[in-house]
């Protein structure tokens, strides 16, 4: 990934959060008829220590766990917010009129080496916390129990694990910290006034970093 200094971000907590927020990823790895990729949500964890790990299942159907050449790199990519930047957001165009359009966002690679895990114990433990997880915030929360034990068995019977233990990990928060510090005041303002939650929240971004 093309990564200048101004926006390369490098804090694990920061990474970990955005991954945490936006937990549907690319899984991109290397099978015996080349490049395999799929769009999975993923649990991110903090351990091992210091980058962590991810876990998540796939059918059983599907060809990756198969084809998945071990010992291999495989990477997970993380779309975090994204903007659109218009020229005219900048006070500097009024005075040079030297400005184009660009796109604002933040993204994270985290690479490593998967592990394939076709256990039931392991599946229901994993997928019952991941419910609880994403249910915990609704007023009626659904639980893996709510369902009949027979279906729940042959649900699992379905799908595989997995687990990526994360050996590098690269944040890009391309938010406009380049432009002078007017232009990213006017840059902040002029997302503020959007009404998409993805510029608010990269107006945020940007606000932070601002100096």
């Amino acid at each position: 990934m093309y990564l200048p200094a101004p926006f390369n971000e490098t804090r694990i907590d920061v990474l970990h959060a955005l991954m945490r927020a936006r937990p549907l990823a690319t899984l991109v790895a290397q099978g015996g008829s080349g490049l395999i990729a799929n769009h999975l949500p993923m649990q991110t964890l903090t351990e091992p220590a210091p980058l962590g790990s991810l876990r998540g299942h796939i059918a059983r159907a599907n060809s990756l766990w198969k084809e998945y050449r071990d010992g291999s790199e495989a990477i997970a990519i993380f779309q975090g917010p994204q903007a659109y930047i218009s020229p005219s957001l900048y006070p500097s165009k009024k005075q040079t009129g030297e400005v184009v359009p660009t796109w604002d966002y933040a993204v994270v690679h985290a690479r490593g080496s998967m592990r394939f895990i076709d256990d039931a114990d392991w599946l229901r433990s994993f997928v019952a916390g991941l419910t609880d997880a994403h249910e915990g915030s609704r007023r009626e929360p659904w639980k893996i129990g709510d369902a009949p034990a027979e279906y729940i068995e042959s649900m699992l019977g379905l799908i595989v694990g997995f687990e990526l233990s994360i050996t590098s990990l690269t944040g890009k928060w391309k938010v406009s910290q380049n432009r002078s510090s007017e232009d990213q005041q006017g840059v902040v303002e002029g997302l503020r006034a959007a009404d998409d939650e993805d510029s608010v929240e990269i107006a945020a971004m940007l606000a932070s970093r601002a100096p």
